[in-house]
């Protein structure tokens, strides 16, 4: 079958989103407190890192007037107050991405299988699922997570547009983490990479049609992207489950 032909079949950005409406309807409730404590979690573990380059920055401000020369910039590096600040900054960012990899993204990989699984089971039991899923089968998630980063890494290296689209390709890993642990790490980026071939483009189509929500929610402050997350995130679940039966549909093939 074409690629042409995977687009034809592929639902509309408004069924998605029907189907995340009628998944969270009653739901709501737990969908904002999960969010809360997803995004709470983030903060705290980002948080001291951009604090410490906040008080980086703020210093230089202080201690370089004028034109910022090379002799002036050289006396402050070498001061003992920047060093100190240095240091701190090294070790917060340290922390910082010890705690990214083996704490957000497994609990971001729970975050959104949790929607998943309330889009597909009906399981409501939001925050349980998100930690549930997270720590089980712990090792293989972080290990899938942090292998997805690292490509994407590499890829954006040969220049911006590559890793884009390797983002795009990979989009579909963390839920085949989940619903697929026979599968290793690189098996499962794989399938993803599979999954998504002419279907990048519908997934960034997707994600544009909330744009104009995105912008409103801002307007409150971001407390409105408490409500957008969960609606965004069950309407990429129910993406998730048409891209994988049209690859079902093809019978697995790469």
């Amino acid at each position: 079958m074409s690629i042409g032909n995977k687009y034809l079949r592929m639902k509309t950005n408004q069924f998605f989103k029907n189907e995340a409406l009628t998944a969270l309807r009653g739901n709501w409730g737990k969908a904002v407190i999960v969010t809360l404590v997803y995004v709470l979690i983030a903060a705290a573990i980002s948080g001291p890192s951009a604090y410490s380059g906040v008080k980086m920055t703020e210093f230089t401000k202080e201690n370089v007037s004028g034109t910022r020369s090379v002799s002036q910039m050289a006396s402050l590096i070498q001061s003992p107050e920047y060093m100190a600040l240095q240091r701190h900054a090294n070790g917060t960012s340290g922390v910082t991405t010890l705690l990214e990899i083996f704490l957000l993204l497994p609990f971001g990989i729970g975050f959104a299988n949790a929607f998943r699984r309330l889009l597909v089971a009906k399981e409501n039991n939001l925050m349980y699922n998100t930690v549930h899923i997270a720590f089980s089968n712990y090792w293989h998630k972080v290990w899938g997570a942090l292998l997805m980063v690292i490509f994407i890494a590499l890829w954006s290296l040969l220049f911006l547009i590559p890793g884009i689209v390797k983002a795009y390709s990979y989009a579909m890993t963390p839920f085949i983490l989940e619903e697929n642990p026979e599968l290793t790490a690189g098996e499962a980026i794989d399938r993803s990479r599979f999954m998504m071939r002419g279907h990048k483009f519908d997934l960034f189509w997707l994600q544009l049609s909330f744009i104009g929500w995105f912008f409103l929610s801002l307007l409150t402050a971001g407390i409105g992207l408490l409500w957008l997350e969960p609606y965004y995130r069950t309407s990429l679940a129910a993406f998730y489950e048409e891209v994988k039966a049209d690859y079902a549909l093809h019978g697995g093939l790469a």
